[in-house]
């Protein structure tokens, strides 16, 4: 039966009796089975021993097969089929039943599987699916490893902003380092269409009363700010219908904060918030529902919301106001952004000549800031307010105000005042930023922060790496909506977690991975042939006590199937933080490796049972067809 299929598939390409590689191309593509071109261009080489530049049928079927028809899957089929040859109805639901947890699976759920991936169609007719069908079920995105449920919204969307995880950005202007490389609008788009839910924007003053964009006292290129809110416009809602929050950097004189005000108002128009919902004062944060396709102004505010809401309606044009917050200490140069009066370049040399004399003053100064009205008026739910401890944020701090505290502070914190931490992000959104001594960009590890239940963990999107992969998986939770509902547990007011003291009678779940295959893995970007030495790493991110790391065997000189099945066990405390990171790299050498491709999820979104682990590049791009084969088991 199918041998018969194949030969009907491919008859009419074969009556010139030869074919050449881009005929071979374009014939594997009617067999609705992804391919790599590298790999089969380097199969097609080798069986096209006479370097004629065409392949027979016989060839052909070589490529197809190697391709194809992977023997892990093949010896799985042939475990489940009776006669090695079909797979009735019966054995199909037993298998998703009992080897894929689809516990609710009948032959409804496998005759729908038959009539969508079977191609034979005399096998459909008898309601069986042959190794061909079997094989595209099991390399299909109903076989992925990410749960099909948690691709779009399923989380409980009405409470407090406060009470969730939101994708965020840093410097989102940016395309490169800090110091002196080009801003550009890409770097909004970018980041909006991968789900980023909190935008940076550095606002400064800029020639004929229309403030430009760029990263102060750099030599970073400027950008004019009305493009960034058009750009914004443009893409605010293409991915994510959930509230955008615009943090703005705002180093404006108050004429053009008044410019700032009108751009955002009249570019903006309804998507803007201007006042609180019905006008009435709250006593907390909207939810992610009730601001669908809002965005939201994160800045510094003149006084308080209630007077806000009692000047609505009153023209506020040319009115300012005046306060008063303390400059930066010292203990926090290397954490914050350029000061207005001093340069980045010269603030690194004035952090150096410091760090040998003795410990910082104590008494901080006071700067005076001046504010146009009408950019305050339109700060409604976001007011920035300066960190200044937990005791003052817990007495003073007001349930629409939020702090920003930079990474190397807020790393203290979180590992002195855990506790504290929680009890202060339960109640306030906090952003965290890099510390400015990372000009080129760098990022931090983001899962200490969200381990203490921080909000805004802003990131350099430009920088691909561990820490931006950390953030892609963990943020395709919730159908990539930007927006992640925090365990019960950090959204108590009084905690009783720590991601350092973890609870006596908390019971791990334990975690089981087979790691069976690979298939059509990217060839080195260091090697010439196809050729690679694969490995496999699994990693766990997630509390202290959970992180983990485990290595697989190298295969050498493979990259188009190569088989380890290796186990690997995990025992993990806290589930609904971990994130679970696939790392394929090539060994160069016994000290050097070249990642090929990393995949990233948060450990309750992964399937149980036998699944393909997409993979994805250096740079987040998807290298489909290649992937991971593995089997995953755990109680819970």
């Amino acid at each position: 039966m199918e041998t018969r299929w194949f030969l009907n598939v491919i008859h009419k390409k074969f009556k010139k009796g030869k074919l050449s590689f881009e005929n071979t191309l374009e014939l594997l593509g009617n067999f609705d089975i992804p391919f790599d071109y590298i790999h089969v261009k380097y199969i097609f080489k080798a069986r096209n021993s006479l370097k004629s530049g065409t392949i027979g049928l016989d060839d052909f079927r070589g490529i197809y097969q190697a391709i194809a028809h992977r023997s892990e899957i093949h010896e799985l089929f042939k475990t489940h089929s009776p006669n090695h040859k079909v797979l009735p109805l019966s054995n199909l639901v037993a298998f998703l039943k009992n080897e894929q947890f689809q516990l609710e699976a009948d032959e409804t759920t496998a005759s729908q599987l038959i009539a969508k991936f079977e191609p034979i169609e005399e096998a459909r007719r008898n309601s069986e699916m042959t190794f061909e069908g079997f094989l595209r079920y099991m390399t299909s995105e109903d076989c992925m490893i990410f749960k099909t449920e948690h691709q779009s919204v399923y989380q409980d969307m009405t409470r407090p902003l406060c009470e969730y995880f939101i994708s965020s950005s840093h410097n989102t202007y940016l395309i490169s380092d800090q110091l002196i490389g080009p801003s550009h609008l890409w770097g909004y788009a970018s980041a909006l269409m991968k789900g980023c839910r909190c935008l940076e924007i550095d606002c400064w003053d800029g020639p004929c009363n229309d403030p430009v964009v760029y990263h102060g006292h750099t030599l970073t290129s400027k950008i004019s700010f009305k493009t960034v809110i058009q750009v914004i416009n443009k893409y605010a809602f293409l991915v994510s219908n959930y509230p955008l929050l615009l943090s703005l950097e705002n180093h404006c004189s108050p004429r053009q904060q008044e410019v700032i005000a009108d751009y955002l108002t009249s570019i903006l128009g309804d998507k803007l918030v201007t006042s609180t919902i019905d006008d009435k004062m709250p006593n907390e944060l909207p939810s992610p529902e009730a601001l669908k396709f809002k965005i939201l102004i994160k800045n510094k505010k003149l006084g308080t919301l209630e007077e806000t809401l009692a000047r609505r309606g009153i023209d506020s044009h040319g009115q300012t106001g005046e306060f008063e917050e303390e400059e930066s200490s010292e203990e926090e140069v290397a954490d914050a952004p350029a000061h207005p009066k001093q340069p980045l370049l010269k603030k690194r040399r004035a952090q150096s000549r410091w760090k040998g004399s003795g410990p910082p003053r104590k008494k901080q100064q006071m700067k005076k800031i001046k504010m146009a009205l009408e950019l305050s008026d339109l700060v409604i739910y976001a007011k920035t307010r300066q960190f200044v401890s937990f005791e003052d944020s817990r007495e003073n701090q007001l349930f629409y105000e939020n702090t920003s505290i930079g990474e190397g502070r807020a790393r203290k914190l979180e590992k002195l005042q855990a506790d504290e931490f929680i009890q202060h992000t339960a109640r306030f959104l906090t952003r965290i930023y890099p510390k400015g001594t990372r000009t080129t960009s760098s990022n931090y590890n983001p899962q200490e922060f969200w381990n203490v239940g921080c909000q805004l963990v802003a990131l350099n999107f430009q920088t691909p790496g561990l820490q931006m992969d950390l953030q892609t998986g963990k943020f395709l939770d919730n159908g990539g909506s930007g927006y992640i509902l925090k365990p019960e547990y950090l959204r108590r007011i009084d905690p009783e977690f720590s991601p350092y003291t973890l609870a006596t009678n908390r019971l791990p779940v334990l975690l089981t991975i087979k790691l069976i295959s690979g298939h059509q893995l990217p060839p080195s970007s260091l090697s010439s042939t196809n050729k690679a030495n694969p490995l496999v790493v699994i990693e766990i991110y997630g509390v202290p006590e959970d992180q983990a790391k485990q290595h697989s065997c190298v295969v050498k000189g493979n990259a188009l199937c190569p088989r380890w099945n290796e186990t690997f066990t995990f025992n993990i405390q806290v589930p609904e933080l971990a994130l679970v990171r696939f790392a394929v790299e090539d060994q160069l050498s016994l000290t050097a490796n070249d990642l090929l491709g990393q995949y990233t999820l948060p450990f309750l979104s992964m399937n149980k049972g036998y699944r393909q682990v997409p993979l994805l590049s250096k740079l987040g791009v998807s290298l489909r067809p290649a992937s991971l084969f593995v089997h995953v088991w755990y109680f819970d």
